[in-house]
């Protein structure tokens, strides 16, 4: 049981990391929340994407570990490195911030173009496979039997993230306008994705 919560706990933070660094596909959930705008259909679309992708990077990897034990190394390497850059570029970010979110600009019109500017930024974006299908697949591998486990955290941090930036922009909206707080998250971004990836690369 605590092998299974220390799974799940990895994956919800995991899968925050990843998910919190500001983006196109943020910007338009916490602009969708400030105006109220087909939050529920945009939160959904997210949620369930995400959970998707998990799903297939998790049992892809999962089974390709399954088939190909060498491959775990492989994929850490990789991951790991992948993770590396991923922190140095948060990193640099923290030394060099932009100018905050924003959240002015033209409105969605509807809820249909709000649905498919929504399917747009997640499933045409390409760094999306590489966070949630392979790099959190490469970790869920490492966690063996624990693995979907690690993905149902992970797929629990999406939820909770966009939940979190639609429904509550009204007060998220004020505070991630400001560069400083992307600063502080994208801190906690590199220490846990630097950490992460030296820890793939040198256990592999």
């Amino acid at each position: 049981m605590s092998n299974a919560l220390t799974a799940a706990v990895a994956g919800f933070g995991t899968g925050l990391s990843l998910i919190v660094a500001i983006g196109a596909q943020n910007a338009f959930v916490l602009r969708q929340g400030v105006r109220r705008d087909a939050v529920l259909a945009v939160v959904g679309i997210c949620a369930l994407s995400d959970a998707l992708l998990i799903a297939l990077g998790v049992g892809g990897v999962g089974a390709v570990v399954v088939a190909w034990p060498g491959a775990l190394k492989a994929v850490g390497v990789v991951g790991g490195v992948f993770l590396l850059c991923y922190g140095a570029l948060a990193a640099r970010r923290v030394l060099r911030p932009g100018t905050g979110l924003r959240t002015d600009g033209e409105a969605a019109g509807s809820r249909r173009r709000a649905v498919l500017t929504c399917l747009a930024m997640t499933w045409l974006n390409p760094h999306v496979y590489l966070d949630t299908v392979f790099l959190l697949g490469s970790l869920a591998a490492d966690r063996g039997p624990l693995r979907w486990t690690f993905g149902l955290g992970a797929a629990a941090a999406s939820l909770c993230w966009f939940a979190a930036l639609g429904f509550g922009a009204r007060l998220l909206g004020r505070f991630l306008a400001r560069p400083g707080a992307w600063r502080v998250l994208d801190g906690l971004v590199a220490v846990t994705m630097l950490a992460l990836g030296a820890m793939l690369v040198l256990g592999s």
